[in-house]
C-alpha cells in the first residue's frame, strides 16, 4: 500500500528541485558547453557500465542486479549539488550537470535498463520513459513555472526546500526498507558491497576523467561527486512501478540513497584529493 505512494513522493522532491531552478542555472551550458557535455556523458556512461560490472563481478541475483542497474541508469541527484558546495567544487557546473542529465533521463534511463537487463527480464522501455516524464520532468517543469511566476514566494521557501526534499527521500527509503526488511537482512552483506562498489568506483572514475582532460581541481571534485551520486529515488520509483513482482529490485536504490550521502560526506571531509587546491 505504502509503496504505491513512492512515485508521488518522488514527484514532490522533483517539484522542490524545479522551484530552485531558473534560466541562470543553464548558463554554464551556454558558456562552458564542453564541461557540461563531458560531465553528463561521463554520468551516463560510467554509472551504467560500472553497475553492469558490479552485477557480473558479485554474481547478484536477478532482483538485486536489476536494482543496481536501475540506479546506474538514473541521472544525477540533487544531493550532489550540496556536496559539491561543501567540497568547494564548481557549483554552477554541478547544477547544470544535474539539470541536463535529468532532462535527458526519459530517453537515456530506459535505454540503459533495456540494454543491460532485457536479457534476464522483460523491460517496458516506453513505459519507463513515460514514468520518468510523469514523476521527474513534469514536476520539475511545474516547479520552474512557479519559480518564474512567483519568484518571491519560491525565494522564501528556498531555505526549507532542501530539508523537505531530504525528509521525503528518507520517507521513501523507510517505505522500501520496512516492506522488505527480512529479505534485506538475508542478503545485506552482498547488497552493501554492491552499493559501496558502485558508488565508490563512480566517484573515482569521475575524478579520474576530470584529471585526464586536465580540468581544474574544483571541476575534478565536481565530476567525482556528480558521477558517483545518483537520483536513486527515481530508481526506487521505477522498480516499484515497473517491476512490482520483484520486490527486492527497489532495495539497492533505497540503500544507495543513504549510502551516497554518507560517502559524499566522507569524501568531502576526509578525502585528500578533495582538499587539494
Amino acid at each position: 500500500m505504502l509503496a504505491s505512494s513512492i512515485p508521488f513522493l518522488l514527484g514532490l522532491v522533483m517539484l522542490t528541485m524545479g522551484m530552485t531552478l531558473g534560466a541562470r542555472d543553464f548558463l554554464p551550458l551556454l558558456k562552458r558547453p564542453w564541461d557540461v557535455c563531458l560531465g553528463v556523458a561521463a554520468q551516463f556512461l560510467v554509472m551504467p557500465l560500472v553497475a553492469w560490472a558490479v552485477v557480473k563481478l558479485l554474481g547478484l541475483p536477478v532482483e538485486l542486479a536489476l536494482g543496481v542497474i536501475l540506479v546506474g541508469a538514473c541521472p544525477g541527484g540533487t544531493a550532489s549539488n550540496v556536496m559539491t558546495y561543501l567540497a568547494k567544487g564548481d557549483v554552477p557546473l554541478s547544477v547544470a550537470m544535474t539539470s541536463v542529465s535529468t532532462l535527458l533521463a526519459p530517453f537515456v534511463t530506459p535505454f540503459w535498463v533495456w540494454t543491460l537487463a532485457d536479457k534476464v527480464i522483460e523491460v517496458d522501455a516506453l513505459g519507463m520513459c513515460l514514468s520518468v516524464v510523469e514523476v521527474v520532468i513534469l514536476p520539475i517543469a511545474l516547479g520552474v513555472v512557479l519559480n518564474t511566476l512567483l519568484p518571491r514566494f519560491c525565494e522564501r521557501l528556498k531555505p526549507v526546500l532542501p530539508k523537505l526534499s531530504l525528509g521525503v527521500i528518507l520517507l521513501i527509503v523507510y517505505v522500501v526498507v520496512s516492506e522488505n526488511w527480512s529479505a534485506i537482512c538475508s542478503s545485506a552483506g552482498l547488497l552493501f558491497v554492491a552499493v559501496a562498489l558502485h558508488n565508490g568506483l563512480g566517484m573515482a572514475i569521475g575524478y579520474a576523467i576530470g584529471r585526464v582532460f586536465r580540468l581544474s581541481a574544483a571541476k575534478c571534485r565536481t565530476f567525482a561527486i556528480e558521477v558517483g551520486m545518483q537520483n536513486s529515488g527515481l530508481a526506487v520509483s521505477l522498480a516499484t512501478v515497473h517491476f512490482a513482482s520483484l520486490a527486492l529490485a527497489a532495495v539497492p536504490g533505497a540503500v544507495f540513497s543513504v549510502w551516497h550521502n554518507l560517502s559524499g560526506f566522507a569524501v568531502v571531509f576526509g578525502g585528500r584529493f578533495l582538499r587539494r587546491e
